[in-house]
């Protein structure tokens, strides 16, 4: 049975919504059609065809269709069904506020939860890896040297690692101002080996290649002179990956946020205090932090299980 010409206006207007006002990507927009598709051919096959006929009892239904699958359909992953949950919810909003609707049914269906993530981390001699394989004297290699080491050395997310300037850092105490979310900047201890490789590129590497640009406050520039890019930054990291022999792809793939990851697991794993993790990571809450946790508990089991006489049954 086809949907009711009410019920595809309404999604066509969400869906207009989203793009103008919301100015959602693409491949985001596609999933949510798709998404949407297959809520109004279930609410179709219920002989709904409007949305304010739509209650509690549908929207839930067709939320546990999603993860259970059903003659048409294959179960959703987790995070599949978490997008197709919200695509409907805001659907419903949508409504209400637009006077499609009188009440909003996906109000009183609580969202499925998604399984929490534990961060990817190196351990320490893939670290070590990973930065030893960038090396040289030239210009480039000494600015990509730099920046892994600036990574991993201070914790910082490759948007505040591109954003900082010269100005920014202070190397003969050994802290670097980072730029971070919302407007909040925070001080960081830079490390050692950090310092020296950034020392060794603001004086033998940065100038020749600023020289070739207009001028930049940037520290990491690119061989034009310019600021260097995230998307640049990204490559540097994955070059030096596949020389290390680490993976680049898939879900265990070193990514930018790998060493930001690597750094607070080994703070943690070294005896830090979780809070200063916390202001080191520039995070708003501890329990973002906390994730962090699960990882060194992961590690400890990994550990136990392979080293105590009697961990297997």
């Amino acid at each position: 049975m086809e949907p009711a010409p009410a019920l595809r206006r309404a999604v066509r207007s969400y869906l207009d919504h989203l793009t103008v006002e919301r100015a959602l990507a693409a491949n985001t927009l596609s999933s949510y059609r798709r998404d949407l598709d297959r809520y109004l051919a279930v609410l179709a096959a219920s002989d709904i065809g409007d949305l304010a006929a739509v209650g509690p009892r549908e929207v839930a239904a067709h939320l546990a269709t999603l993860r259970a699958g059903d003659a048409d359909h294959p179960p959703l992953s987790a995070a599949s069904a978490a997008r197709a949950a919200s695509a409907v919810r805001g659907l419903h909003r949508f409504a209400v506020r637009e006077g499609l609707a009188p009440h909003d049914p996906a109000r009183e269906v609580k969202p499925p939860t998604l399984p929490r993530r534990l961060p990817k981390a190196l351990d320490v001699a893939e670290v070590e890896r990973l930065l030893a394989a960038v090396g040289g004297d030239e210009s480039l290699a000494l600015r990509d040297r730099a920046l892994l080491e600036f990574l991993y050395g201070t914790g910082a997310r490759i948007s505040e690692a591109v954003g900082c300037a010269v100005d920014d850092l202070s190397l003969d105490d050994g802290s670097v101002l980072l730029r971070g979310k919302g407007g909040k900047s925070r001080m960081v201890p830079v490390g050692g080996y950090a310092r020296d490789a950034l020392s060794a590129y603001l004086v033998r590497g940065r100038p020749s290649l600023v020289a070739a640009g207009r001028g930049t406050p940037a520290v990491f520039v690119n061989a034009r002179g310019g600021p260097l890019s995230r998307q640049s930054a990204w490559a540097i990291l994955r070059r030096a990956a596949g020389r290390a022999g680490l993976p680049v792809d898939g879900p265990r793939g070193v990514s930018p946020h790998t060493l930001r990851h690597s750094y607070a697991t080994h703070l943690l794993d070294g005896g830090a205090d979780i809070r200063v993790v916390q202001e080191l990571l520039g995070h708003a809450s501890v329990t973002t932090t906390q994730v962090y946790t699960l990882v060194t508990v992961e590690r400890l089991r990994e550990v136990y299980a392979t080293a105590h006489p009697r961990a297997l049954a």
